[in-house]
């Protein structure tokens, strides 16, 4: 099919499935309880690196540790300490994310909000003129969140030397960047047309059905070879169709809509 084909089939996709009635249960429901972006990005953040393994427990530890920090997440995060942290959320344990992990995430967060004033101008900061994507920035985001660390390994912030596609990443760029009925948005220093898919196995499974990458597997060269598919058909919102897209792999019940009312998946 021609991306002008493509896109008709996507945007029908798109209008069916990106409504607020298929977002339960996905973390990005908790951005929308978020008015002011200073809370909303740390809520994202938190979110998104929560954001692996059975949606059931990504949503009980989000909410805990949300629950812990009041209604104001970027104002206890401003005054947070590494003493106070460690004690609060001492025992916290989300698979095999530890509570030390959480506690240096948020001091990684904490440290570039003092430095740049919020997350936002701390990742535009990372932004260079001539980018194509939003990789280059996120990785040297990946490094200030993971300064607390110094040379250990940290399972909620990507490694991208390693391959990593950054999917966790790329999912708290979308929700701070796109705003329509299931993207909040809030970011408006950086451009949507930038976004990288997060990658990951539903959307990976359906991108290689339709023939939009033939790796094997799920890793940083695949999500950018994918996006580049998807700006073909929607240059300025390269991610547009990404939730639409992945609620086909998490709800068998859109899956079979679809597959039966626009043969989407079986090209």
């Amino acid at each position: 099919m021609t991306p002008s084909e493509n896109r008709l089939v996507f945007e029908r996709l798109y209008e069916t499935f990106n409504r607020p009635e298929f977002i339960h249960p996905d973390p990005v429901e908790f951005l929308g309880r978020y008015d002011d972006i200073r809370d909303r990005e740390v809520v994202g953040l938190i979110a998104s690196s929560l954001a692996y393994g059975r949606v059931a427990q990504i949503m009980k530890s989000v909410s805990t540790v949300l629950g812990m920090m009041g209604d104001r997440p970027s104002r206890f995060l401003r005054d947070a300490d590494r003493d106070g942290l460690r004690s609060m959320f001492c025992g916290f344990r989300h698979r095999f994310t530890t509570a030390d992990e959480l506690v240096l995430t948020l001091l990684g967060a904490r440290d570039l909000i003092r430095r740049h004033g919020s997350l936002e101008a701390a990742f535009v900061s990372g932004i260079d003129r001539d980018d194509r994507t939003v990789t280059a920035a996120l990785c040297r985001f990946a490094e200030g969140l993971n300064g607390p660390f110094g040379d250990r390994c940290n399972s909620l912030v990507p490694h991208h030397e390693k391959g990593s596609c950054m999917k966790r990443l790329n999912l708290f760029a979308r929700w701070m960047v796109r705003k329509d009925d299931v993207d909040p948005g809030g970011w408006n220093g950086v451009s949507a047309a930038l976004l990288v898919v997060p990658l990951d196995t539903h959307l990976f499974r359906i991108a290689r059905t339709l023939g939009f990458t033939e790796r094997k597997s799920a890793g940083l060269a695949a999500a950018l070879e994918i996006t580049e598919r998807f700006r073909e058909i929607a240059p300025d919102d390269p991610v547009k169709y990404d939730f639409a897209l992945t609620r086909l792999g998490i709800r068998a019940e859109l899956r079979d809509q679809a597959l039966s009312s626009f043969g989407l998946l079986a090209r």
